[in-house]
């Protein structure tokens, strides 16, 4: 994979934004931003590039339901691929991550070596 890629990594559990941290540099990606919630993430989508984001589904003050909403909804960010990383069941992420264009979605919890077959699949054009 590419140094050249900007990864937005939000989850309101600091150990589970350094697990995911650690898989995307042990694929030599080291642009990664992070955030503890949804509004913060928002506010960085904002201001910086982001390639990809990798997102916890249930966090405090917007879900990642909320900010894949927003994200589809604003046209400079709409092609953004959006990973869902969620402990809700398969089905629910199915049918909610479907209605708002989720490129993909990962259940909690998960090996190192399932993210890194995700990251293969959604940055295979980068």
């Amino acid at each position: 994979m590419s140094d050249r890629i900007s990864v937005l990594v939000v989850d309101d559990f600091s150990t589970m934004r350094r697990i995911i941290k650690k898989i995307l540099t042990g694929l030599g990606i080291s642009n990664i931003i992070e955030a503890d919630n949804g509004s913060k993430a928002w506010r960085i989508l904002n201001e910086e590039k982001a390639d990809l984001v990798i997102c916890d589904w249930n966090m405090p003050e917007m879900t990642g339901r909320d900010l894949l909403e927003k994200v589809r909804a604003k046209e400079e960010l709409a092609e953004i691929p959006f990973i869902m990383v969620t402990a809700e069941s398969k089905e629910k992420i199915a049918i909610e991550g479907d209605k708002a264009h989720l490129t993909s979605y990962m259940g909690k919890p998960f090996k190192p070596k399932d993210l890194e077959e995700k990251l293969r699949d959604v940055l295979s054009g980068f």
